[in-house]
């Protein structure tokens, strides 16, 4: 596993743009940055803290997460499309659908504050192309990675708190039910995910050091260990999406590495994921 970039705070939301480039956010130094394949970083995004998901959009720019949801466009305009309905809110990881509609989960607690005892729940929406929002799910405890399998029939969602990758029965309209585990372990922290073209999905954990390979049918298909501990998500890139970036929060890295950006081969070949086509 080669290290591309370290020295960042905690790196989320990773995405691939067409020149092969990973665009990513540091949550808590904050702003979305780029690293080129040449290995320079710039900054895409100013000062923006606390997002924790990225998604391409068709008409330009990006759409991101954070206190609310929004679509930075080519030419620096701020639309936002989904807002907190309070102060203590926030939103997390997002993923597209092959239509170009955004599933994001909410948060209702700061999950980097170290505090413990019970915490109240969020929930899980879309935004649909035409702007229109809507809650597709509820009950989520610590919403973090999403992506739908290649079918479209199926979306995957980490719940940190619950140790568990959840599997919900998606509709042609983006409606969600019948939720149960792909995969459930009580000593696994589950972050950040990609699917892959065989609709394995590859999954961040962010207390073990490794990316665990889940196959449709709930079984590990393989453990790709990593340097530190706080792996908090993946997405595949490079030529036939072959490559698997990974990336990391500083927690139990050494301190000369902090959080850090990895590649290596993916065991499989990823998935595309459909640009962001809402609109408010």
């Amino acid at each position: 596993m080669e290290r591309l970039a370290s020295g960042f705070g905690l790196v989320e939301g990773p995405v691939v743009d067409p020149d092969g480039s990973l665009v990513f956010s540091d949550v808590p130094g904050g702003g979305v940055h780029r690293l080129r394949p040449d290995g320079t970083v710039e900054e895409v995004i100013p000062h923006r803290h606390g997002i924790g998901g990225i998604a391409r959009h068709a008409e330009g720019g990006y759409v991101i997460s954070g206190r609310n949801v929004s679509w930075k466009r080519p030419d620096g305009e701020t639309v936002v499309l989904l807002d907190r309905q309070h102060e203590g809110m926030s939103f997390n990881d997002l993923t597209t659908d092959p239509d170009g509609r955004v599933y994001v989960g909410s948060l209702l607690f700061n999950p980097l504050d170290g505090s413990s005892g019970p915490r109240d729940k969020g929930d899980l929406y879309l935004i649909d192309v035409d702007g229109s929002t809507r809650v597709v799910h509820g009950d989520v405890s610590l919403t973090n990675g999403l992506g739908v399998s290649p079918d479209g029939t199926a979306l995957f969602h980490s719940d940190t708190d619950a140790h568990a990758v959840w599997r919900y029965d998606r509709a042609a309209d983006g409606s969600l039910s019948n939720r149960r585990p792909l995969y459930q372990d009580a000593g696994a922290d589950p972050d950040g995910l990609a699917v892959a073209a065989d609709g394995s999905v590859w999954i961040a954990m962010a207390s073990s050091g490794e990316v665990v390979g889940v196959a449709a049918d709930g079984s590990v298909v393989e453990r790709i260990p990593v340097e530190v501990p706080m792996v908090t998500s993946v997405c595949f890139g490079g030529a036939g999406l072959t490559d698997l970036f990974v990336v990391t929060g500083d927690r139990g890295a050494p301190k000369d590495v902090g959080a850090a950006i990895y590649r290596t081969p993916a065991p499989t070949p990823g998935l595309p994921v459909a640009d962001a086509r809402v609109r408010p």
